[in-house]
């Protein structure tokens, strides 16, 4: 079933806006992988940026998710790649992982995000006390979320077109 890429209502109050457009573009996300090869998902086509993959942008943005609303916002701890020794940019170390894992895991992911700001208000500030960034509000961290998801959306645009041709916004 394909995710609904509807813009939200020109007027209704700032949660239903702010929400509609970070849905919808999460819903692009998931528009620019449909009948994608799996080889594809994983191909390089950017040499100086080898990581920007398909593949590696969904992960990264399913961990995007959870550093902000997660960590951040709530104040759970710091686990996950991007937050691990490892070399810079380990949310984006996907070889070998299916892109329908990645996927179902970023939806996993932004149903935890959307119980999260569901459950707050816009103006409450984040929680985790070893990070500077979580001293924003609620509502600044899903305007940039919205911004940083939106921004990936744009380079999938890309990097599908340069995959296979296909084009298109929603």
């Amino acid at each position: 079933m394909a995710i609904s890429r509807t813009r939200p209502p020109f007027s209704a109050d700032e949660r239903t806006q702010l929400t509609g457009w970070f849905q919808m573009q999460r819903a692009i996300i998931h528009y620019k992988c449909e009948g994608l090869s799996e080889e594809d998902a994983h191909r390089v086509v950017l040499p100086a940026s080898p990581l920007m993959t398909v593949a590696g942008i969904v992960s990264h943005l399913r961990w995007t998710e959870q550093t902000w609303f997660e960590v951040l916002f709530l104040g759970r701890p710091a686990d996950g790649p991007q937050f691990s020794e490892d070399p810079e940019d380990a949310d984006m170390r996907v070889e070998g992982v299916p892109l329908a894992q990645l996927l179902d895991e970023y939806t996993e992911q932004c149903a935890i995000s959307d119980e999260i700001i569901a459950a707050h208000d816009f103006d409450a500030v984040g929680r985790h006390p070893d990070f500077r960034s979580a001293a924003a509000s609620l509502r600044w961290m899903l305007i940039h979320m919205v911004e940083e998801t939106a921004r990936h959306a744009g380079h999938l645009d890309t990097i599908r077109e340069l995959l296979d041709g296909e084009k298109g916004y929603y």
